[in-house]
């Protein structure tokens, strides 16, 4: 059975990403209401962002850390965890810092986002990065969930 906390990780973190999805949609062809949505979904990415970050945390440090690693690098797949799970580590640590990052663009520049093109295209690349980072972070997941049940099959757990 998936832990609970792996899957709120998972599932806030997915909500998180297509929230930013719908900043870049908004931002495409700005008018003040879609600035305002933008907002909207740009501080429901941000929130969710930051709690799959603390579920996932809290899922390495009393879950994965000591139940699942020792597993998967006791495997022949030990770079699961050496080389795909260091990535996704240090790759998801700036995910909630770029999803703050939009959230305070979108709310200094407000209604100027629609003549200032300049301001406009940046948030938009920023929350394609965080879109298409985010999900290679998620692929980053399944091989480090692959690892982990080929080690088990190779009957290490």
């Amino acid at each position: 059975m998936v832990n609970p906390l792996i899957f709120m990780h998972a599932i806030l973190a997915e909500i998180g990403l297509f929230a930013f999805l719908w900043v870049l949609v908004e931002l495409l062809n700005p008018t003040e209401t879609r600035i305002e949505r933008a907002k909207i979904a740009a501080s429901i990415g941000a929130v969710c962002l930051l709690t799959a970050w603390l579920a996932g945390g809290f899922y390495y440090v009393e879950v994965y850390g000591s139940a699942i690693k020792p597993v998967i690098k006791a495997s022949e797949a030990k770079w699961v965890h050496s080389i795909v799970m260091e990535v996704k580590e240090h790759v998801f640590l700036f995910l909630p810092i770029l999803a703050l990052l939009i959230v305070a663009l979108l709310h200094k520049f407000d209604k100027e986002i629609i003549k200032n093109k300049d301001a406009r295209v940046s948030i938009i690349l920023l929350a394609g990065l965080v879109f298409l980072l985010g999900f290679s972070i998620a692929g980053m997941g399944a091989v480090i969930s692959s690892g982990y049940r080929f080690a088990l099959e190779s009957g290490l757990a």
